[in-house]
């Protein structure tokens, strides 16, 4: 009788039955059908219908100056691009865009910027966005900077009705301590800065917390969507996208492609209907490619100097000597990704990009190249045998989790205990934290810093105290230059562990801005042999 009574409530939902129905029966149509309007009363919540637009500017018209907008993408991999046209015809202004970057200048959300309609960035990078840059540095724009992954947590957590949670990322920071600029003055002081955040420790270690984000629509760029409205991502263009769906009032997603019921697999969707509520099939698509990057012939690679004689080569084949069999690795851009061309053949290494990879390939040849496939750095690259994708939550949660072995990365300063400067000279120069902060903060993760010895000018750039806006306090472990390579204890401080072949102490002492002890068993700086 209670079966009997439910079939009844919910054929009260459904449309008539269709021929497909007819054939499978009652269950198969219950799964199927859509209900225009549902007033179940065992239902929560008031159900809805994914509505289905084929004008984009439709589908966004009734967004109102001052909204804040969820907007999905990885630089350029998996932005809605017909929807942020649409907003260009709008004309909505004040925006307030949740994103984890802004584009470039001519494309993405570099667009809204260049008309003006976005008043605040919440975002971790500026990037390569030079009008960001210079909006933000002139007062023009407001940009709240949000460690990577702390950003995709807020957003996981606001879909989620969570409103605050605790992360050791950013702690002993300008995230935690207060006083970063939001906004600028005319004069280059600081008219908004933020709030310091709220402290607590658990288990000996500090933690801030973090505050959700939830936002008023969320503009999402899906691979495939179903009639029903279930959507599913390619690739790397999952990242963001996946958890802003969720944390909206009104989720609207494009697609290259619209799909019968049935064509995916229950269990491959990756957002059900539930959390989309306006669906567009996009009219074209440019995915236009941030870092195309190739990989190098024989021919080419042949002509590669030898080791030793380059700077960064040197570096790189000592950074190389870290890899160990069967470790999870993230690599930041630069050198520590190269490095990864010097991996022996006889390990594996399973790299892991925060951008929702694990397994990274080497760069693709030109057939290969694939715009739903860059790794965090935005350039192209191809996945292994055996590769994952996910959203940027979940690679997060594998990063603070402590599940990747090994973070290597760039630094301007590293002091003599292990903090780390990497991500704004305040007032001159800002590309935001990113991912760096987060991938610091798990001490179960091996933190190695490789960069130049001195800046410019022979500026010395490991120091008793970082002067700049520290990403991590206490979180280096090893310190790799062309000069030398360190090991870094927390209360001791530095220790010299390799010396490059023909330099003496007394060379080191010279270019090093902190004291630091010799280790009693100092060798030759190594270099990979290939």
């Amino acid at each position: 009788m209670a079966a009997q009574s439910l079939l009844s409530r919910l054929s009260r939902c459904l449309p008539a039955a269709s021929s497909w129905g007819s054939r499978h029966g009652t269950v198969q149509l219950l799964l199927r059908a859509q209900a225009k309007t549902c007033g179940c009363s065992f239902s929560t919540s008031s159900c809805h219908n994914t509505k289905f637009y084929t004008d984009p500017v439709q589908a966004v018209e009734d967004i109102p100056n001052g909204s804040t907008l969820l907007v999905g993408g990885f630089g350029l991999c998996g932005i809605p691009e017909n929807l942020i046209g649409a907003l260009l015809k709008t004309g909505v202004k004040g925006i307030t865009a949740v994103s984890n970057n802004a584009g470039v200048d001519n494309f993405g959300l570099g667009l809204l910027l260049q008309t003006k309609q976005i008043k605040r960035m919440i975002s971790s990078y500026v990037g390569e966005n030079a009008e960001f840059e210079r909006q933000y540095l002139s007062g023009e724009l407001e940009v709240e900077l949000t460690p990577q992954g702390t950003l995709a947590e807020r957003v996981r957590a606001g879909g989620a009705g969570i409103p605050a949670f605790y992360t050791s990322t950013g702690y002993g920071t300008l995230v935690q301590e207060g006083g970063a600029p939001i906004k600028y003055n005319k004069d280059g002081t600081i008219c908004i800065a933020s709030e310091p955040r709220e402290v607590r420790e658990f288990d000996g270690r500090h933690f801030i917390m973090e505050k959700s984000i939830t936002g008023d629509f969320a503009l999402i760029k899906a691979w495939k969507s179903d009639r029903a409205g279930n959507i599913i991502f390619r690739k790397t263009a999952r990242n963001f996208n996946q958890p802003m769906c969720k944390a909206a009032r009104t989720t609207i997603v494009e697609v290259e492609e619209i799909v019968d019921v049935g064509s995916f697999a229950a269990e491959d969707i990756h957002v059900p209907k539930i959390y989309v509520h306006r669906l567009i099939q996009g009219e074209k698509y440019e995915k236009r490619i941030e870092r195309l990057s190739l990989r190098k012939t024989d021919e080419s690679q042949s002509k590669q100097k030898k080791a030793g004689d380059d700077i960064r080569e040197r570096i790189i084949r000592r950074a190389a000597l870290e890899f160990e069999d069967g470790m999870y690795a993230n690599l930041g851009i630069g050198i520590p990704l190269l490095a990864s061309n010097f991996i022996s053949p006889d390990i594996t290494v399973h790299l892991q990009s925060e951008n929702g990879v694990l397994g990274l390939g080497p760069y693709p040849l030109q057939s290969e190249v694939d715009p739903d496939l860059i790794n965090a750095g935005k350039e192209t690259v191809t996945a292994l045998p055996g590769a994952s994708y996910f959203s940027s939550d979940e690679s997060f949660a594998m990063i603070r989790g402590g599940h990747v072995n090994l973070t290597m990365l760039g630094a301007m300063q590293v002091s003599k205990f292990g903090d780390l400067a990497n991500w704004m000279i305040p007032g001159k120069m800002v590309k935001g934290m990113g991912g760096a902060m987060d991938l610091v903060s798990s001490a179960r993760t091996k933190v190695v810093v490789t960069m130049e010895h001195s800046a410019k000018g022979n500026a010395h750039k490991i120091l008793e105290n970082c002067t700049l806006p520290i990403t991590g306090k206490q979180c280096v472990d090893r310190i790799i230059t062309e000069k030398a390579v360190f090991d870094v204890d927390k209360k001791k401080g530095l220790s010299l562990i390799e010396i490059w072949e023909g330099l003496s102490v007394d060379d080191i002492k010279k270019s090093t801005g902190s004291e630091f002890v010799v280790s009693p068993n100092l060798q030759p700086m190594k270099q990979i042999s290939t």
